[in-house]
């Protein structure tokens, strides 16, 4: 199969399905801001020396390649009545995540001060991954608006930005690094 197509050489994609629409479309921008978290996350991976990090990354890299699927389906009720079923975001991974960040709290010392972003690189990047999460989760709550979105989606990449804020403060720790605060000016 070759990469290129030159389908969408006119401004326009194909969804699942086959439909075919704007490269700006609302569906199109919140499958496209997944695709950036989950890209990020991969540069996060080539620095990251956490195995235990890593391995829970890479999981939700997969599972952000199923919700991109999940946003890129736009009649995901009617294929799955007629037997074709897509992936989806479940209760059961937000559960995890909640566990995952109560288990990493126990690391860490209790919030006193607004974080900033940085200390290492890896932490840094995952700030970064958190926001763009964020945007994400801007993105599918505006498709959400207007077309129908599986109940979870934005659930998971709200727990999700969670996650990524409590990592980069336990790789900061880890890495013996205090964190970054934000310091008040005078008005």
């Amino acid at each position: 199969m070759k990469v290129y197509t030159r389908g969408g050489d006119q401004g326009e994609t194909s969804l699942v399905g086959g439909e075919r629409v704007r490269k700006d479309a609302t569906r199109v921008e919140a499958y496209g801001a997944v695709d950036e978290l989950n890209a990020l996350l991969g540069v996060v991976l080539a620095d990251l020396e956490y195995e235990d990090l890593c391995e829970g990354l890479r999981g939700i890299q997969s599972t952000l390649f199923d919700l991109g699927a999940e946003l890129a389906t736009p009649d995901l009720e009617q294929r799955e009545e007629r037997g074709k079923s897509v992936p989806r975001v479940s209760e059961r991974e937000v559960a995890e995540f909640e566990d995952w960040i109560d288990r990493m709290e126990a690391e860490l010392a209790p919030l006193r001060n607004f974080i900033l972003p940085g200390g290492s690189r890896p932490a840094a990047l995952l700030h970064l991954a958190r926001t763009i999460c964020r945007r994400a989760e801007r993105r599918v709550i505006t498709l959400a608006a207007k077309e129908v979105v599986g109940p979870t989606a934005v659930v998971y990449l709200n727990r999700l930005s969670d996650l990524l804020f409590v990592m980069a403060r336990v790789v900061n720790r880890r890495s013996g690094l205090a964190e970054p605060t934000w310091v008040g000016r005078e008005r």
